[in-house]
């Protein structure tokens, strides 16, 4: 079994040419950045670039809005804005919400979708604190109001992304972040009632809210099932994975295997002992277990048939490929209960994750920050306490001479907010990486009881 799981092993290396945001791929802050003689590079000061961008938010016009969010969206990838955000953090929120919100300036679909990224860039620069709780709380209503009314795809995506974000940084217990994943939940999967009318989500917003649910998935270390939630959700997963688009079964059997991974068999086969306020579904713990164990059974059958898919007419061979091998993983991991390992190459560093929930994080701010991922990784603290990465010294005291005085500043004062948030953010990952250690076992309930 070691054998097999050592030949399992995957090494996914980055490209140049992954895949990135179609928000944060605007050509217009590099040439502002720069002015060209013959073939000298002279770069502007890029917290005056801000400040005009800033200002060009309060512009009628829309594209000239859309124009100055996109720059900030570049900047915030190529550098990180420290000593920018300190100034100008409650100015810059609240203009990104003043795009989001309904009827405000009559912003058009991509200067929201543009606005919702600025605003997940913006948490992930301040990290874990007192800015980042604000980015929560200011934004979580706003952002809900503007995904109820379904219009274009790219926007409802941006928005469910920036969600998953501004509560992965900002979020401070659990309920946020089942308030969250519910929001996003039923943009694909709504409870009908009277009032609620049945619209078919694309594969595109399919593929984007179950990558952020399952990414806010990945932090719940303490999961208050629910069994026939949790039932639902694993019976829509499963029908996901007979559908045609690709990218579909692979968001869907990642979830599926974080699922399992979280220990949902093992927690519902616990159930909960019966007194005399308990619910009839509480008081049936075997039959809720029996119920999801028959549903696991269904979905293993599933992964192993498209391990081994054939292909069909027009298909890539790569993207045929990537889902073999990652359907492969997930039977291994169904089989044996130990999950994917992946070595990410980060510049001159090797980034190991050894979980379904470390790959889901990592996939997610990946594509995300699509061009800027490379640069957060080796320079963002508050990345480096979620995966517990340390990049070599080299790029540190590089990352070090490139700094201004007042991001120097802000890093080494013991007030800063990334010396305040990393004790929280750190317990937090390990008493994470605590539940994960058992995940194998969860996987293995069924069977060590049968």
């Amino acid at each position: 079994m070691g054998k097999r799981n050592s030949q399992r092993k995957n090494a996914a290396m980055m490209d140049s040419d992954d895949e990135t945001s179609s928000v944060g791929s605007s050509s217009t802050v590099r040439s502002d950045r720069m002015s060209v003689s013959g073939t000298e590079e002279v770069n502007v000061d890029q917290d005056s670039l801000l400040d005009k961008a800033l200002d060009a938010l309060d512009e009628k016009r829309g594209s000239t809005r859309e124009k100055a969010f996109s720059s900030i969206i570049e900047t915030f990838n190529s550098n990180m804005q420290h000593e920018f955000v300190e100034k100008k953090f409650a100015t810059l929120l609240h203009q990104c919400l003043g795009a989001i919100k309904k009827g405000s300036k009559k912003a058009s679909a991509n200067e929201i979708a543009l606005a919702s990224h600025a605003i997940g860039l913006l948490a992930l620069t301040v990290g874990c604190g007192n800015n980042a709780r604000e980015i929560y709380e200011e934004s979580v209503r706003p952002l809900d109001e503007s995904l109820t009314t379904r219009s274009d795809a790219s926007k409802i995506s941006s928005l469910v992304r920036c969600l998953a974000i501004i509560t992965f940084v900002g979020g401070t217990d659990e309920e946020e972040t089942e308030k969250s994943m519910d929001i996003m939940w039923r943009l694909i999967n709504p409870k009908l009632g009277s009032n609620v009318v049945s619209v078919k989500p694309s594969p595109s917003l399919i593929t984007a809210v179950v990558s952020a649910w399952s990414f806010l998935l990945s932090t719940m270390g303490k999961l208050k099932l629910n069994s026939k939630s949790w039932q639902n959700s694993i019976t829509y997963l499963s029908s996901l994975l007979d559908k045609e688009d690709r990218s579909v079964r692979i968001v869907a059997g990642e979830a599926l295997a974080l699922i399992f991974e979280v220990g949902v068999i093992e927690k519902s086969s616990a159930g909960s002992n019966s007194g005399s306020d308990s619910t009839q579904e509480e008081t049936k713990p075997h039959e809720s277990y029996v119920h999801i164990h028959g549903l696991k059974g269904k979905v293993i059958n599933q992964v192993k048939n498209l391990a081994v898919e054939a292909g069909g007419k027009g298909s890539a061979k790569k993207d045929l490929n990537t889902q073999k091998d990652l359907f492969r993983d997930i039977s291994d991991f169904f089989e044996y209960g130990y999950s994917r390992e992946i070595a990410t190459k980060i510049g001159g560093d090797s980034l190991q994750t050894s979980s379904w929930s470390q790959m889901i994080q990592l996939n997610f701010f990946k594509h995300f920050l699509g061009g800027g991922f490379i640069k957060h990784m080796q320079e963002n603290e508050f990345l480096h306490d979620v995966f517990d990465f340390t990049p070599k010294r080299r790029n540190l005291v590089d990352n070090e001479q490139r700094m201004s005085v007042g991001e120097k500043r802000m890093f080494k004062s013991p007030n800063s907010v990334q010396n305040k948030a990393r004790t929280q953010l750190l317990n937090k990952q390990r008493l994470l990486s605590k539940d994960r250690n058992f995940g194998h076992y969860a996987v293995n309930a069924v069977e060590e009881e049968a």
